[in-house]
């Protein structure tokens, strides 16, 4: 027979378990029904912008050319430093004069027989073939001294200010420019905008350039030419600029962000704070409420207003709920409660 004199025991030891049981169970009830996020949304509707392209780049001399003579020889005098401001035509270096002037002495003499020669044959006292020989010996001569002499005598092709100088008196000219000269009082800027853009951007079109150097200036500049092909792995077209410095407070190498105004357009835009940034990554994207919960939408930037921002993508549309509060403790699927 089974003695039960052990069994009250037993039974107040289970009793005690039983409430601990029972709490447990309702932990476990709670934690697996996820709790319900409070937040507020905002309606989206399309908004009348402004629409702004920006761009950077570099400013360049509008004209720049390295000044060096086609001859080898010797520098025998330098005229100018760098720095200095030339007026066009301007004397800047002179080679030995040594080819030079023999050649221009040997032209004098050419061109004092020719013109006897001229005398003769307007009188017809000469052969018609000894007076073209004699011509094409002259215009040969001459158009040699030309060729010597603006290699001999270097001036500048235009006004500018010298930016390199790379010899010294009485050296061997070896190759290398004797001079830099760049064109400031002009300057030009070369931008890539994505070929969307393409037919919107004509020639003639204002543009507003920011440096840093001068963070309260804003200067002015017009599209000068639009190149007429697509590079074909950016997908992004050239348009040169054209900027006004007759104050030369810009300088070429200077860095510039570009202002270029396309005309008005309607959009949609969502406060700044509504978008968020997976962390280690570029990728941005907001929650709308749906169906009582959240659902995740990866978002591209497009143009910013201040506290706002337009947002891109295809299940951003007019009329969803975007939540602009309470965003940070959401991820794809939560529940939520909406209270504006």
């Amino acid at each position: 027979m089974i003695k039960l004199k052990h069994y009250p025991v037993i039974l107040a030891a289970v009793a005690m378990l039983l409430p601990a049981c029972s709490s447990k169970s309702a932990e476990d009830t709670e934690t697996e029904q996820e709790k319900v996020e409070t937040v507020s949304t905002q309606k989206l509707q399309k908004q009348e912008i402004m629409r702004v392209l920006t761009f950077s780049s570099v400013l360049q001399p509008y004209e720049k050319v390295s000044v060096a003579p086609a001859l080898q020889g010797r520098i025998k005098n330098l005229y100018v430093e760098v720095g200095d401001r030339v007026q066009k035509g301007q004397m800047l270096a002179k080679m030995d004069e040594t080819q030079y002037l023999s050649t221009k002495l040997n032209y004098e003499n050419t061109k004092t027989d020719f013109n006897r020669i001229k005398i003769l044959n307007d009188s017809n006292n000469i052969a018609k073939q000894t007076y073209d020989q004699a011509k094409s010996g002259l215009d040969v001569l001459e158009t040699s001294l030309k060729n010597l002499e603006e290699n001999t005598y270097l001036r500048a092709p235009f006004a500018g200010v010298i930016s390199a100088r790379n010899y010294e008196p009485g050296e061997l000219f070896s190759g290398q420019a004797i001079y830099e000269l760049v064109q400031i009082s002009t300057l030009k800027a070369l931008v890539e905008i994505p070929e969307s853009h393409f037919p919107n951007v004509k020639q003639g079109m204002k543009i507003n350039l920011k440096t840093d150097t001068y963070a309260d200036e804003v200067f002015p500049a017009v599209v000068e030419i639009v190149y007429p092909t697509i590079d074909e792995k950016s997908h992004t077209f050239s348009v040169k600029l054209k900027i006004s410095n007759a104050n030369q407070k810009l300088r070429p190498g200077m860095y510039v962000n570009t202002t270029l105004e396309m005309g008005k357009e309607q959009t949609l835009v969502a406060p700044y704070n509504a978008v968020q940034k997976l962390q280690g990554s570029d990728e941005r994207y907001v929650f709308l409420a749906e169906n009582g919960k959240a659902k995740r939408v990866v978002v591209k930037f497009g143009q910013r207003f201040d506290d706002n921002v337009e947002i891109l993508a295809d299940e951003i549309k007019e009329g969803v709920e975007l939540i602009t509060q309470g965003v940070a403790k959401l991820h794809d699927g939560t529940p939520i409660q909406i209270k504006n």
